[in-house]
């Protein structure tokens, strides 16, 4: 009797634990298709969730909710915006950019780019930094020249010989009395140890971790998927630097990327960048916001074919709480009114669906769509995934170029000889939907020249694939591929 009693509670135990598991479940799945977010992704969460009902429904709500609403965003950048209500009361930019700069063609695209925020302006120069070791260099000697502050983000800060270069300088400058105002992605450096950023806060550099242990648990939970990826540095409002390079040896070194050293109001809107991380993560600012978001206009005579002077820039941030996705649609637009061409360097390519359908019917309507990956990924996680749309862009007509020996980490494109960009988004779900991003659009002839030259000199390094010779890799590679592509939303 006790026997049959006790399996009776065991399976009754065994059925509260099923309906307790399907009904989370269930609610989680509710979740996925009320959130915003696309049909794939939905799709893909649903798949995982519907196998792994725990495991994906805690997976979920720490990396797939999509938080962008007007209420999360006020609330997540509510430090800056409290100053710069201070400073301009009836709103910000209320007459918005000033498109007469703009060619005709792109004022849509300036208007789209912007957003609440003027970021548009005239007058800026800047060098386009295709070789590490060039950057490294004048990255050093305008840190040795710093007199007021240095504010400095990275996704990847290493601890190789030459990111211990400029750590040194950094708490150097720190001890002649700078303000060092170091922003640490602690979750994309978390090989780095405690004791690399405790000696830069002995030197008197003040460190604050992106993903700050201050935070309530729920936003520091709901903020361990999206990573800060912006590269910024900007150095007493006279110079501002920004691109794809990061801090460490691969990219000083070994790696083939570009990067901008700026000067002129653009700086300013990347200072503001960086104080809206630097506030939002805990740090303090000592001065009035006006004086960092003051710029030195003065340019320099430099002989570098990549030097341009009086430039109209637009600095376009991004980031997973902003209305829109506002790069994505950035792109979308511009690939559905180009006429001639667009030539893209990108090291991973997953793009959203929407992003590729355009992207495509580019290609389709007779528009040269260029696209140059590395022709193997730093991990073998995008080898897979960027393989994953070869066979598919190439049969719409898009050009696939690989390169050869170094890879090739750029974030760039230009078209119609008038727009360029150079930026930190990759063209991928975590670049274009989770990670915070500035990319950098120049709206000019001479420049879209050079970065074109740029991209042909990158292009004799380059192999082109063949659509045919594609079609008959092996059939396990097909398959690996499709899977890999499935999953591309959660990447």
């Amino acid at each position: 009797m006790t026997h049959c009693f006790a399996t009776t509670v065991n399976a009754f135990i065994v059925s509260l634990k099923e309906i307790i598991v399907g009904l989370i479940a269930l609610l989680t799945l509710l979740l996925v298709l009320f959130n915003n977010s696309g049909y794939r992704r939905k799709l893909a969460w649903m798949v995982i969730i519907i196998f792994l009902p725990i495991a994906g429904s805690l997976l979920f709500l720490l990396f797939g909710l999509n938080l962008r609403s007007v209420k999360m965003y006020m609330q997540k950048h509510k430090p800056l915006i409290d100053k710069l209500q201070e400073l301009d009361p009836a709103g910000l930019s209320p007459d918005g950019p000033d498109e007469s700069l703009v060619n005709e063609t792109y004022r849509p695209l300036v208007r789209l780019l912007s957003q609440d925020i003027n970021n548009l302006s005239a007058g800026n120069s800047f060098e386009v930094i295709i070789d590490g070791r060039v950057k490294q260099e004048m990255l050093m000697e305008d840190i040795r020249n710093a007199k007021e502050y240095i504010h400095i983000e990275y996704f990847h800060f290493g601890m190789d010989k030459g990111s211990r270069v400029i750590k040194r300088l950094l708490e150097k400058k720190a001890e002649e009395g700078v303000k060092v105002r170091f922003l640490n992605e602690n979750i994309a450096n978390l090989p780095n140890p405690l004791s690399y950023y405790r000696s830069m806060e002995k030197s008197g550099v003040d460190v604050e971790n992106f993903t700050s242990y201050k935070m309530h648990l729920i936003e520091f939970i709901t903020s361990l998927n999206h990573r800060n990826h912006r590269k910024i540095v900007v150095i007493d409002g006279k110079v501002g630097y920004t691109g794809g390079m990061n801090i460490n040896d691969n990219y000083f070194r070994r790696w083939r990327d570009t990067h901008m050293r700026l000067s002129g109001a653009a700086v300013g809107a990347l200072n503001a960048l960086f104080l809206d991380s630097w506030l939002t993560s805990g740090g303090t600012i000592d001065k009035p916001l006006l004086y960092y978001l003051q710029t030195d206009t003065s340019s320099r005579d430099i002989s570098s074919p990549y030097y341009f002077k009086d430039k109209v820039v637009q600095v376009v941030p991004d980031d997973p709480y902003a209305l829109s996705p506002v790069i994505q649609h950035g792109y979308e637009w511009i690939f559905h009114n180009i006429r001639k061409y667009i030539y893209i360097q990108t090291p991973y390519f997953a793009p959203p669906e929407a992003m590729l359908s355009a992207m495509k019917a580019a290609a389709e309507r007779g528009v040269e769509v260029v696209l140059m990956l590395p022709q193997r990924a730093d991990n073998l996680l995008m080898v897979h995934t960027n393989r994953a749309y070869y066979e598919e862009c190439l049969a719409a007509g898009i050009r696939i170029f690989l390169r050869k020996g170094e890879f090739i980490h750029s974030k760039t494109f230009v078209c119609d000889d008038y727009l360029s960009q150079i930026g930190t988004a990759n063209l991928d779900m975590r670049s274009l939907d989770l990670s915070y991003e500035v990319n950098t659009y120049i709206y000019d002839t001479e420049v879209a020249l050079a970065c074109k030259e740029i991209f042909f000199k990158d292009l004799a390094q380059c192999e082109e694939l063949d659509l045919q010779k594609w079609k008959k890799r092996p059939f396990p590679l097909r398959i690996i591929e499709s899977v890999f592509k499935l999953f591309t939303p959660l990447l």
